[in-house]
């Protein structure tokens, strides 16, 4: 008997190997064009923070970013100006954006939750003139608002600031396109199956898969109001209820008889910033990139 050869193994295939990836080229033009604009806007911030270091001497006699050593004393006058009105500023400017902040996000998620989910003749007409208050710029509304909320007596008082920021078209706007991504039909109606009212529905399902857009447009209005200096300047006339913006402007106008008060309205300005850095840290936590998280997959 003759021996028969072994059968040659087969050869391993060859792997195609892959062309080397071109090195990654860096766009220029978009970052330095995002560099220039992050200067332009923490230049301000950062002369305003070496300013509030300095005395009154040192403000107009030393180098612009060179840091000055009257910081504590700033904050002493500060705190001292006509009994501590600064801080009754600052308080009035966290009621006035705190309160009006959530219930304008109160109203913004009903408003928004309602355009999004409810079909009702004249839907796309409420929407569209929400859309127009977007547009139009504040300073032709405070005048109107001035009349209307004078013919109710409330015209220099606290509520006078309050009332006019609680409907926010952008917040409603921002409320109603959140809603109608992470909100799907089929949880609405899954609900309606299950025996749920419309308020528990809304609370229970709707409210908290709205919550990080809700967290934005609460964000947004507490800014807004915060910064707010035409309202308050048209419908207030005692100071006791000013906030710190039309306060620091009432003190930046009398810097031109007694410069002194200068450095008092740059460290109420740096101060002024503060509550916003502190809250935009506090809350970006609540913030999701997932619109879906918690629905229904198709």
């Amino acid at each position: 008997m003759t021996a028969t050869a072994p059968a040659a193994s087969p050869a391993p295939a060859r792997t195609a190997a892959r062309p080397p990836r071109p090195p990654r080229r860096t766009a220029l033009l978009p970052t330095a064009a995002l560099l220039l604009g992050a200067l332009y806007c923490l230049l301000p911030v950062a002369w305003v923070l070496v300013a509030a270091t300095k005395s009154g001497r040192e403000l107009f006699s030393t180098f612009t970013f060179l840091p000055g050593t009257g910081l504590a004393e700033n904050l002493t006058d500060l705190s001292a100006y006509r009994d501590g009105v600064y801080w009754r500023w600052m308080a009035n400017s966290a009621l006035y954006a705190g309160a009006g902040a959530l219930l304008s996000t109160a109203v913004s998620a009903l408003a928004g939750y309602a355009l999004a989910v409810y079909r009702f003749r004249g839907r796309e007409t409420v929407f569209n003139v929400l859309l127009t208050g977007v547009l139009m710029p504040p300073v032709i509304l405070a005048v109107p608002q001035y009349l209307l909320l004078a013919e109710a007596g409330l015209a220099d008082t606290r509520l006078s600031v309050l009332l006019p920021q609680i409907l926010s078209p952008y917040g409603v706007y921002l409320a109603r396109v959140y809603a109608s991504a992470a909100v799907p039909p089929d949880v609405v109606e899954a609900g309606r199956v299950d025996g749920a009212g419309e308020w528990r529905i809304f609370g229970s399902l709707a409210l908290p898969m709205m919550l990080p857009g809700l967290v934005t447009v609460f964000l947004f209005q507490f800014v807004a109001v915060w910064n707010n200096f035409l309202l308050p300047y048209i419908m207030l006339g005692d100071d006791e209820k000013f906030p710190v913006t039309l306060g620091l402007f009432t003190l930046l106008q009398q810097g031109a008889s007694t410069p002194a008060l200068y450095t008092l309205v740059i460290t109420g300005a740096l101060l002024a910033v503060l509550p916003l850095i502190v809250l935009f840290l506090v809350i970006q936590r609540f913030w999701s990139l997932d619109l879906l998280s918690g629905a229904v997959k198709s």
